[in-house]
């Protein structure tokens, strides 16, 4: 069975209606579609059969939709627990990020809306609150559609001033974090409300004179940003 990072919860859009999916509810769908049993999916996921029933009816009166398809067997047995169309079509949302995210191990997780199709350029204006950046268009996305933006931390730059090149995006921010691992400095920058890290070179560092508190710009090319919709 996958094995769903702790930290990361899934944001399911129904009809208007969302729930965070965080990775034990995760993996007790996933087990009731292998195991074709909500006692078998609790005992796999070391959750008591009754909270696997709340975990449940939380999903389910949240989003307003049946998950989980239950039949009784006769004398001989036979009965069952299966996940509905709903409910596997939550599976794959959130296996389609799964996999977004195992391609890229330390990746920036942005919510926005599609705010912009410049169909000429090919790329979209994706918004969420005061932070707005430019990405790859989606041909099967339209404006007003909720997407995951996905920015590797690796693909974004540090300047100390905004420079004019080909990247699309430049952001003036504020950092709120410095993090030595691995040789690498990991930065945390504040930017319109989202929060992104950045990690570079203690050479770099030291050439930008880092500190915490200290407004820099951060760039990224629209081609370093993947977008996943949320639906």
């Amino acid at each position: 069975m996958t094995d769903v990072s702790a930290g990361i919860e899934y944001k399911i859009n129904v009809d208007g209606n969302s729930f965070l999916l965080d990775r034990k509810k995760y993996n007790l769908l996933e087990s009731i579609l292998e195991t074709g049993s909500i006692t078998a999916a609790a005992s796999e996921v070391n959750i008591s059969y009754r909270t696997a029933l709340n975990y449940i009816d939380k999903i389910e009166s949240s989003l307003d939709i049946k998950i989980v398809s239950t039949t009784k067997g006769g004398s001989g047995g036979g009965g069952g627990t299966i996940l509905t169309e709903e409910g596997y079509s939550i599976i794959k949302k959130c296996k389609k990020i799964n996999a977004i995210m195992e391609l890229h191990t330390d990746v920036n997780e942005i919510e926005a809306e599609i705010v912009d199709i410049d169909d000429i350029k090919g790329v979209m204006t994706i918004k969420n609150e005061d932070f707005k950046i430019n990405a790859p268009l989606n041909r099967n996305y339209e404006i007003g559609d909720e997407i995951l933006a996905l920015i590797s931390y690796d693909n974004i730059f540090l300047m100390l001033e905004p420079q004019t090149s080909s990247i699309r995006n430049i952001l003036k921010g504020r950092i709120i974090e410095m993090k030595l691992e691995n040789e690498i400095i990991r930065v945390k920058v504040d930017v319109g409300g989202v929060v992104l890290c950045s990690d570079i070179t203690v050479s770099a560092e030291k050439e930008l004179n880092l500190n915490i508190g200290k407004e820099v710009y951060i760039g990224f090319k629209a081609m370093s940003v993947a977008t996943l919709k949320i639906e």
